[in-house]
C-alpha cells in the first residue's frame, strides 16, 4: 500500500515545453490527496523558485529542497536542514571568486550568482526561469551551488570538487552538494517522522538528480522524457511528462 509519493518539478510536473502542469497531473495529485496519499515535493530547486512555477497553485504535504539540504513542511517551516561545510564549502567559494565558470551560490533566502553569459540565459529561459542576480558572497551559509557547465567541464569539476556530488539536470548546468547530501536524505528524514516504511512510498523523476530517489523509493518511476541512465535505474519506465506520464504509471499500478 503506498503512502507517500514523491515528485520531482522539472519535467516531472512541471513541462517547460508547454510551461504548465498538466490537467492530466493535476488531477492524478488531486486524486492522491484525496486517499490521504502524501504528496511531497523532491527537487533541486530552492522553494523560493517554486513559488515562480507553475507548481505554485498546488498544496503538497512537505518540499524537499535543493536536492534534500533544506526541507520544509506543508507551512513551509523548515523541518530539517543541512548546509555546506568545512572543505565542501571552502571549495565552492574558491570557485565562486575565481569567476572563470558561472556559479550560483544557494542560501535558504537568497540565491545570487557570480557573473551571466550566454550559458546562463539560455539554461534559465530553458527551465522558465529568470536570470539570477549578481552578487558577492558574504559569509550565509550556503546549502547548494550550480555551476552552468557543458559535460566536460562538469566532468573536470569533479576532480577539482572531490568530496562534493554533481549531478546533471540540464546539458548547460550542475547541481553541487556535498557528498553526504542527496534527496534520499530528506525523504529518509521525512519518513522517520512520519513513521512510513520505503516499500510504502513511489518516487517520480526525470534527471541525473534522482537517480538514487528512483533506486531508493519502494516503485521508482522514470518518465519517458527522462535520459536512458535515469530510466536504467527505475521499477518502471511511464510516458512522458507532455503525454500523461505521472498519471499513467500511478494508474499501471493501480494506486489511483
Amino acid at each position: 500500500m503506498i503512502k507517500a509519493v514523491f515528485f520531482d518539478v522539472d519535467g516531472t510536473l512541471v513541462s517547460h515545453a508547454r510551461r504548465e502542469v498538466s490537467t492530466s497531473t493535476r488531477k492524478a495529485v488531486g486524486q492522491l490527496k484525496k486517499k490521504g496519499i502524501r504528496c511531497v515535493i523532491a527537487t533541486g530547486r530552492h522553494m523560493g523558485e517554486l513559488q515562480k512555477l507553475p507548481v505554485r497553485d498546488i498544496e503538497f504535504d512537505a518540499y524537499i529542497t535543493l536536492n534534500g539540504q533544506l526541507c520544509l513542511d506543508q507551512r513551509r517551516t523548515v523541518l530539517s536542514s543541512s548546509a555546506l561545510t568545512g572543505t565542501d564549502k571552502e571549495q565552492i567559494i574558491r570557485l565562486f571568486e575565481k569567476k572563470e565558470i558561472p556559479v550560483l551560490l544557494v542560501e535558504k533566502d537568497r540565491m545570487y550568482i557570480n557573473f551571466v553569459n550566454r550559458e546562463v540565459e539560455q539554461t534559465q529561459k530553458e527551465i522558465s526561469s529568470d536570470v539570477p542576480e549578481k552578487g558577492t558572497y558574504d559569509g550565509g551559509e550556503i546549502y547548494q551551488a550550480v555551476a552552468y557547465v557543458s559535460k566536460e567541464k562538469g566532468d573536470a569539476l569533479k576532480k577539482i570538487l572531490p568530496e562534493c556530488k554533481i549531478t546533471r539536470w540540464n546539458s548547460r548546468a550542475v547541481d553541487i552538494i556535498s557528498r553526504h547530501g542527496g534527496k534520499v536524505i530528506g525523504i529518509k528524514q521525512y519518513l522517520e517522522e512520519n513513521s512510513i516504511l520505503v516499500r510504502e512510498t513511489m518516487a517520480f523523476g526525470d534527471g541525473e538528480n534522482d537517480i538514487e530517489m528512483l533506486e531508493f523509493a519502494g516503485i521508482g518511476i522514470a518518465m519517458g522524457n527522462s535520459d536512458d541512465a535515469v530510466k536504467k535505474s527505475a521499477d518502471y519506465v511511464t510516458a512522458d511528462v507532455d503525454d500523461g506520464g505521472v498519471e499513467k504509471a500511478l494508474r499501471h499500478f493501480e494506486v489511483i
